[in-house]
């Protein structure tokens, strides 16, 4: 068996039936996305465009893609005709530019709300009061062709045990929270994204039920990823 379908057994057998497993495949070829595919795996996870448009175009039409970069809005075009779910939405502004290219397109695009739950100024996000108004705000009511089915968050990158069990945690608590708030009909709350290669054991027994997973299925980049 191929090590990307050796590994990718090994992370889908460790995880929970209810955990779902996005494969991080940015800057991989597509032969190693082919290979996972032959493996059973259906979801990827791309963090620019262009490379996911690529890839869509050259691979089989039933895998869902995710978009989990930090996201340009003058980009979104590009992939609102087959884009399954946009990870960390972290603006309004992106949100009402989602909900526009989603109209021209005919389609609901699904996305999840990034949420700042990392101690490092680099992370992107909603910090939490600013998430706890927008889910229930007449302005998200008005996006009648996007569907916020959760929240995302990236923990810091740090191999304090504590500190990554306190960051999960307290998003944990948040979505929970939000969850019993009567929020605008196009806010279906059902996914917590959290966890990567190296803390997502820790992000599901901290409520994730979704998780990013690169580097332990496709290997190491040449770059410094946490992915």
């Amino acid at each position: 068996m191929e090590s990307v379908a050796k590994n990718l057994l090994t992370i889908q057998e460790s995880i929970p039936e209810n955990v779902t497993l996005v494969a991080v495949s940015k800057t991989k070829p597509i032969s190693d996305l082919q290979k996972a595919y032959n493996a059973g795996q259906r979801i990827f996870g791309e963090n620019k465009i262009q490379e996911m448009v690529t890839k869509y175009e050259a691979l089989p039409k039933d895998i869902e893609w995710h978009m989990i970069g930090h996201l340009q809005r003058n980009k979104v075009k590009y992939m609102a005709h087959f884009v399954d779910l946009i990870h960390g939405v972290d603006s309004l502004k992106t949100l009402k530019e989602i909900n526009k290219q989603a109209k021209k397109n005919n389609r609901k695009i699904k996305c999840l709300l990034q949420v700042k739950i990392a101690k490092e100024a680099t992370k992107f996000g909603f910090n939490f009061s600013e998430m706890e108004a927008i889910v229930c705000s007449e302005e998200l009511s008005e996006l009648k062709n996007i569907i916020i089915v959760g929240f995302m968050g990236m923990a810091s990158f740090t191999d304090n045990q504590q500190q990554l069990q306190e960051e999960f945690s307290s998003l944990n608590v948040l979505f929970q929270n939000q969850k019993k708030k009567n929020l605008t009909e196009n806010c279906q709350l059902e996914i917590l994204s959290m966890g990567m290669s190296g803390d997502y054991k820790l992000a599901i027994s901290n409520g994730s039920t979704m998780i990013r997973v690169g580097s332990s299925i496709f290997g190491n980049r040449t770059y410094n990823s946490q992915i």
